[in-house]
């Protein structure tokens, strides 16, 4: 009788499979949590940033033949909500300085592509996020290209990404810390009732299926009969499945990317007027799957945002309208009106701008995309004593018959608009930044006419 040696430990190998997995899922862990802190964070200060050109853009005119610019305080003061960032800015026509700091780097792209460009430098000794801003500006009888750049350090950005990174790997370290203990425990008291049968089992070779020595505890025996009948029944299923997966890959194909092609392709070809109009619907509903995508990421950036509020006073009326500018070319494809009522100089709250911004945004993108065309909808500012509220008033399908408390749920969507693509997050995520705020979200019919009042209550400053 051919002797065989043991080739390692059971016990050994599958505490290392287990410290393997835990390490892998902790280190996907720490690597997933500060990829989104980076990404959030970044994608954040270009937000702003191009909001901040966006606003001394606007500002600058032609008078005489010069070129003025008003530098608004808002423009820079919204940079300004992290004590240790430093802003810079530019405003130049045709790569002459017209005002700002003359050594702040332009990217090269900027005046050539006609676009927002955003840029990372050294610039004064520090790191520097830049967005440029170019735009065609009328002097005399010239056009000449403004571009406006807007710079900001990323030292408070990098401290925040830094905290997140630092929490993740406390939190995958302890994670991993903790699966090896389990695992150890787990693995002694799997392993102790067998302990003569692993001997006799790792002695086996690859290709040896020999019966199992019978000092082996009698209630193990069946036990592993049935274990091998049904590993191999599963090798069989599974090599049936990969077969059946390989086959079936060779005829699928994204339907979102089909439909949306061959409908821009019909819509090219068809000449009747309702016809266009279903393939675009077509089209728009297509779209509207990288929608909810994007939704997802934002309720994200929201959990992470909520507990940490970056704080500063705002105008409602303000913030409302710029939010109305970014989506005003959504409506128009719809012929949607939005008009927003409201006293300038009152309205104001403390709060973080980037989340009441990303919460009106969905309340808007709802209201555009319930509403039909060529309808309108009403932002209407008010306030009392302590508090300041924003009702957002549309024409559309209204909250149907089912329950309402559900709408704000995650994924809960209304009856009423089943046909209608959507993620069901965008209210939820209105309802999280109200709720950070101290703030509610109320939901009724439009007292006006059929359609939907949404009503967003928040502590005055």
């Amino acid at each position: 009788m051919t002797v065989v040696h043991a080739r390692g430990s059971l016990r050994r190998r599958l505490l290392l499979q287990l410290l393997l997995v835990a390490a892998i899922l902790s280190f996907a862990l720490y690597f997933t949590v500060r990829v989104l802190a980076q990404q959030a964070a970044e994608t954040t200060q270009d937000n702003i940033l191009i909001a901040s050109a966006t606003a001394i853009s606007e500002a600058a005119r032609a008078e005489r033949g010069q070129i003025l610019v008003d530098v608004p305080y808002s423009a820079l003061s919204m940079l300004g909500s992290i004590a240790e960032e430093r802003v810079f800015y530019r405003v130049t026509a045709d790569d002459l300085t017209v005002t700002g700091y003359d050594d702040l780097p332009a990217p090269a792209s900027a005046a050539e592509t006609g676009k927002p460009v955003f840029a990372t430098a050294i610039y004064r000794d520090d790191e520097v996020r830049i967005a440029a801003l170019p735009r065609r500006l009328t002097v005399g009888d010239e056009t000449v290209i403004l571009t406006v750049l807007v710079a900001q350090t990323r030292l408070g950005l990098a401290a925040v990404s830094l905290q997140i990174s630092i929490a993740a790997a406390a939190a995958g370290i302890g994670f991993f810390l903790l699966s090896g203990a389990l695992s150890w425990f787990a693995t002694n008291n799997a392993m102790r009732p067998l302990n003569r049968l692993a001997q006799s089992v790792e002695r086996r070779g690859p290709q040896d299926l020999s019966p199992v020595a019978t000092s082996a505890p009698t209630e193990l025996v069946p036990l592993l009969q049935s274990l091998n009948t049904f590993m191999a029944r599963l090798s069989a299923s599974l090599a049936r499945t990969e077969d059946f997966i390989a086959e079936a890959a060779h005829h699928v194909r994204t339907p979102l990317a089909t439909v949306r092609t061959q409908s821009e392709i019909a819509l090219r070809s068809v000449r009747k007027p309702e016809n266009k109009q279903i393939l675009r619907e077509v089209i728009r509903a297509a779209d509207e799957s990288s929608r909810s995508a994007g939704q997802l990421l934002d309720h994200a950036m929201v959990a992470l945002r909520s507990d940490n509020l970056e704080k500063e006073q705002l105008n409602m009326k303000d913030l409302a309208q710029d939010v109305i500018r970014s989506i005003s070319p959504t409506a128009d494809l719809k012929d949607i009106r939005i008009t927003c009522s409201g006293s300038d100089t009152t309205s104001a709250v403390e709060g973080d701008p980037i989340l009441l911004q990303n919460a009106l945004r969905n309340l808007l993108d709802n209201a555009v995309k319930y509403s039909p065309e060529d309808s309108r909808i009403k932002v209407e500012i008010s306030e009392d004593a302590s508090t300041v509220r924003i009702d957002v008033l549309d024409e559309g399908r209204g909250l149907g018959d089912g329950d309402r408390s559900r709408l704000t749920e995650r994924f809960g969507r209304g009856d009423n608009v089943r046909d209608i693509i959507g993620s069901g997050l965008g209210l939820t995520i209105v309802e999280e930044v109200v709720s950070a705020h101290g703030g509610s979200l109320a939901l009724t019919d439009n007292p006006e006419r059929r359609g939907t009042c949404a009503s967003l209550t928040l502590p005055s400053a």
